[in-house]
């Protein structure tokens, strides 16, 4: 986004993401903080279906990219993080992720330092 840019905001109950061919692309930032990724990890799972479809075999969707930040207490209770990181290494810059930890006591592992902010 950028300044004046105009978004839509969505915050629990009833969403889903099911893009249609023709749709003009959209770019998602998606805001997660602990269990709550579940849903989200879903659209995320979808996107990449949808891409890997799309490169495939000729699909009409056009997709636009995805930010995800996920926010949890230390990153062991980070869920779904091996996979997300699957996701951002075979779709690279299209899906992204910052993952952000409030009380991380111990040293966080090589593999997600590049996506870690937080204490």
């Amino acid at each position: 986004c950028t300044l004046d840019s105009e978004v839509a905001l969505r915050v629990g109950g009833d969403f889903f993401f099911d893009p249609q061919p023709g749709d003009s692309p959209v770019n998602l930032v998606l805001i997660a903080g602990g269990v709550g990724i579940n849903p989200l990890f879903s659209i995320l799972l979808h996107i990449a279906d949808l891409h890997g479809y799309q490169e495939g075999k000729g699909n009409r969707h056009k997709l636009g990219t995805v930010k995800l930040y996920y926010s949890a207490k230390n990153t062991s209770e980070l869920l779904f993080k091996k996979n997300i990181l699957g996701l951002m290494k075979a779709l690279p810059g299209k899906i992204t992720c910052c993952f952000h930890v409030t009380q991380q006591r111990s040293q966080i592992c090589k593999e997600l330092q590049p996506h870690v902010t937080g204490k």
